[in-house]
């Protein structure tokens, strides 16, 4: 018989690990609901054109695409952005404004496998569209600092750092390059923090070494921390844009200030996420050891919709990996071992006391409470070590002295106390022990 494996870069995920990343998707669930935005899904094949038209002809190296039956050259998404846009575009008319919408789902990426990513992963997608202001980024930026701190990460855990692709444009053009001199600077900013040096080789490649005066002026720019050395460092400047971009940080800043936030929060210019649709501030989130890839990171890009077909909207957004986000959980021992367990197990003697708990067995499932019991008969003693091995806070007992008193035992597993109850009123016992926790 052959032996079949899961392909390279794709997961299993046995009860207990589904039990987990389970969890880490109903909190980040709960806390989007908390921040008012809407759930939505779509489809996980896409045609091709759409990532084309989004990212050019070189993005399909790195998808799982193919001709389908239909003849249609379709691909896996890579990514939510496309088509939440192409969604966005298509009802814009009729969908209130802002639309803030949010989205779990499984992604697909034919890239070299290292730590923190596969080939198949899952991100949480939050995205606004038509604010064109930075409430739009002050909204964004909290919700991912809450979908962090939500699992008991604080700001010794995590940090988003903040920068602003449209202030580099400003500044840049204010030091005398023109647009493209200007976005080949600005590719060896993105690449600077990896490579150093080595990052403005593409730059040279197109116009030759940059002055000595504007590398040194860009480096600077680099190192600014603060809204105070922003504004110190482009008050040379002095130009309507950069004033009022200015404006911009400080309401982002005031906002996120003012929501108890700032210590999670970096001026970091450094930060600039290569790819070409963003058009304002940009975020990432790293965690403060710098052990780990990017946890999160996001951006406004309002010309997309556009772009896909769709009407003038601006929009913005972020993601979040599980792959490098369980990494950071795991590392803090915050990932909890065990996140699935019934609420009460049943220790059942004999058949007629089988009998006489799977009436009270099916009450208790049907109003919601996770319900065990064992399938085959089993000695009391092995059934009260399985009960405390299920994790259940709850177990029902069911022997011949009950029986014959007409009652059941409702043992706290957690408490180690017992008491007896009326077999009429153990659902409602359960459903009041359980309550009270």
């Amino acid at each position: 018989m052959p032996s079949f494996q899961s392909l390279p870069g794709f997961r299993e995920f046995y009860p207990d690990a589904l039990a987990r990343r389970n969890h880490v998707f109903r909190i980040w669930r709960q806390t989007a609901h908390a921040f008012g935005f809407q759930e939505y899904d779509a489809p996980v094949l896409e045609p091709l054109d759409l990532y084309k038209a989004k990212s050019g002809d070189e993005i399909e190296a790195q998808l799982f695409s193919f001709v389908d039956k239909g003849g249609r050259e379709v691909a896996l998404r890579p990514e939510m952005t496309p088509t939440v846009c192409r969604l966005v575009g298509e009802k814009a008319a009729t969908l209130k404004r802002p639309i803030k919408w949010f989205s779990i789902a499984e992604f697909f990426r034919y890239e070299r496998m290292q730590k923190g990513r596969g080939r198949c992963f899952h991100q949480l997608n939050a995205d606004i569209f038509g604010e064109p202001g930075p409430e739009a980024e002050t909204e964004l930026v909290a919700l991912l600092i809450q979908c962090l701190r939500a699992f008991g990460l604080t700001e010794q855990d995590f940090y988003v750092r903040l920068s602003d692709r449209n202030l580099w444009f400003y500044y840049l053009e204010a030091l005398g390059l023109d647009e493209p001199r200007a976005r080949a600077m600005l590719g060896a900013v993105d690449k600077f923090e990896k490579l150093g040096d080595d990052a403005f080789k593409g730059y040279v490649e197109q116009f030759g070494p940059p002055d000595a005066a504007l590398k040194a002026r860009v480096l600077g720019f680099l190192e600014v921390r603060s809204l105070a050395r922003l504004e110190e460092t482009l008050a040379p400047a002095g130009s309507e844009k950069i004033a009022a971009r200015l404006a911009d940080w400080k309401k982002l800043l005031g906002n996120l200030g003012a929501m108890g936030l700032a210590d999670f929060v970096q001026v970091d210019l450094g930060v600039v996420r290569g790819l070409a649709y963003y058009t304002g501030f940009v975020f990432e989130a790293f965690d403060r050891k710098g052990e780990l890839r990017a946890i999160a990171g996001g951006g406004r890009y309002d010309d997309l919709v556009e772009k896909l077909g769709g009407p003038a909207l601006p929009a913005a957004g972020f993601a979040i990996g599980d792959m490098t986000f369980a990494l950071l959980l795991e590392q803090r021992g915050l990932m909890p071992a065990l996140v699935s367990a019934p609420d009460v197990y049943c220790v059942i003697g004999g058949e007629a006391g089988r009998r006489a708990a799977f009436a009270d067995i099916h009450a208790l499932r049907a109003a919601g409470f996770a319900t065990e019991y064992p399938l085959k008969e089993l000695a009391f003693g092995k059934q009260f070590k399985a009960a405390a091995d299920s994790g259940a806070r709850l177990a029902l007992i069911y022997g011949d002295d009950e029986l014959a008193k007409g009652v059941v035992k409702i043992r706290d597993l957690a408490a180690r106390t017992e008491r007896e109850v009326p077999r009429a009123d153990v659902l409602a016992a359960v459903r009041d022990t359980l309550a009270g926790e």
